[in-house]
């Protein structure tokens, strides 16, 4: 009856060194999230030191 099921629904095709799409989607988020934060970061020390003049948007903000 197995058998009969395998041969009527074929599982899908997986190559056991691929990473799951799940995780794929996960490693792309992981790395936007950093490159996000990283931004993020870089702006507050600039901001911080001061180093930007003349920023409209930076000269209403403080």
């Amino acid at each position: 009856m197995q058998e009969l099921s395998r041969q009527a629904f074929p599982g899908p095709d997986v190559v056991p060194d691929a990473p799951a799409p799940i995780e794929a989607v996960r490693a792309q988020r992981r790395r936007l999230v950093t490159a996000i934060e990283a931004a993020a970061l870089r702006r507050a020390r600039t901001e911080r030191t001061g180093a930007v003049r003349g920023d409209p948007q930076l000269e209403r903000a403080a």
